[in-house]
Order: C-alpha cells, then sequence, then structure tokens
C-alpha cells in the first residue's frame, strides 16, 4: 500500500491472465517498502484481482475467442482501496511490426544526421 502511495510501481510488461475462474496480474513491479522489514513481499508476486464472475467470464471469453489480452492500464486509489483499470489488447500483426521498426529505424537515421550537423557548426 505504502509503495503504491509513493508511486513506486511499474506497470511495463505487466498482463492479467484468468485462472481458474479468478483473475491475476503478472509482472507488476511493485518495490519493497523501505521502512519495511524482512518480512516484505516479492516485488514481482502475482497478485489477485477482485472482479465479479460475471465480468471475469466476459472477458475470459474475449481472451479465449478473439486473441486479446488484457493489460493494466493505471492504478489509482478509490475509498481507500487500490484499483487497476484493465484493457484488451490485440497484439500486432507482423506487417505492423515490420512498419513500426522501419519508423523507428528512419527516426533514428534522422537524429543520426542532425546530431552530424549540429558537431559540424
Amino acid at each position: 500500500m505504502k509503495s503504491i502511495r509513493a508511486g513506486r510501481v511499474n506497470l511495463k510488461d505487466t498482463y492479467a491472465r484468468v485462472d481458474n475462474g479468478e483473475l491475476f496480474i503478472y509482472n507488476m513491479h511493485i518495490s519493497p517498502y523501505e521502512a519495511g522489514n524482512r518480512f516484505n513481499h516479492d516485488p514481482l508476486r502475482v497478485r489477485k484481482a477482485l472482479m465479479h464472475r460475471r465480468e471475469i467470464n466476459r472477458l475470459l471469453g474475449y481472451v479465449k475467442e478473439k486473441g486479446y489480452t488484457l493489460v493494466p492500464l493505471s492504478i489509482y486509489f478509490k475509498n481507500s482501496k487500490i484499483k487497476v483499470e484493465l484493457a484488451l489488447v490485440r497484439g500486432k500483426k507482423d506487417f505492423d511490426k515490420r512498419h513500426s521498426i522501419a519508423e523507428r529505424d528512419a527516426k533514428r537515421d534522422m537524429e543520426r544526421v542532425f546530431k552530424e550537423k549540429s558537431f559540424d557548426s
């Protein structure tokens, strides 16, 4: 709780999955509380999320049939409870990945040229 209040949470590479009718969040890094003792939790442990059965079943249908993934977008507090905003996302296709890689390489080349021009001046 205190580490989350301090903003020491990393959602990079975090995803959620339904196992045995329950929702679990994987790879969410919550740094150990500095003033805590040796009983601090593992920063990357699997965390159980509470959700109504009807909502879990609806999300499970999307994830199984259409190939979506559940990804946490944000964490916030509401009435002294920690809430996680989840989104259903679809992975990129191969041609999308190639396009993104080409854009990134072009941007890197342009920055390199500008950097070389600025050193010449």
